[in-house]
């Protein structure tokens, strides 16, 4: 049986301790995870065009732009690339049609979950 490439997540925290915990559970469900503390960083991996991304997960409140902002800026060039919000404020953003959110704090579960259905609509 072929082994199949893990699926590539770009996740973008600006808070260190927060993205540490959700690339550590990312890893351990045997994705790739790049890592970027603000939209300068996520903007150079979305750049990197030899890059593969399955999926950007950023935070809305990032110090140098917000995650609605990123995600713009994302599609521009990447036009079909999933984005997930992740928020403590997720009722109150305003999602763009075919972008999705999960509210902060969430569980394992509730990341494995929705990153699975995310990607699985890809």
């Amino acid at each position: 049986m072929p082994e199949t490439t893990p699926h590539t997540i770009l996740v973008v925290e600006d808070d260190s301790i927060v993205r540490m915990l959700i690339v550590d559970v990312l890893e351990e469900l045997e994705y790739r995870v790049l890592e970027a503390a603000d939209g300068e960083q996520a903007m150079a991996h979305i750049n990197d065009s030899d890059a593969p991304i399955d999926l950007m997960m950023t935070d809305q409140g990032l110090p140098d732009t917000s995650g609605s902002e990123l995600a713009k800026t994302a599609r521009a060039k990447r036009p079909d690339l999933p984005i997930l919000f992740a928020s403590g404020y997720a009722e109150n953003i305003d999602i763009p049609p075919g972008m999705h959110s999960i509210g902060k704090p969430f569980s394992i579960d509730q990341l494995r979950d929705k990153v699975k259905g995310i990607l699985a609509q890809g």
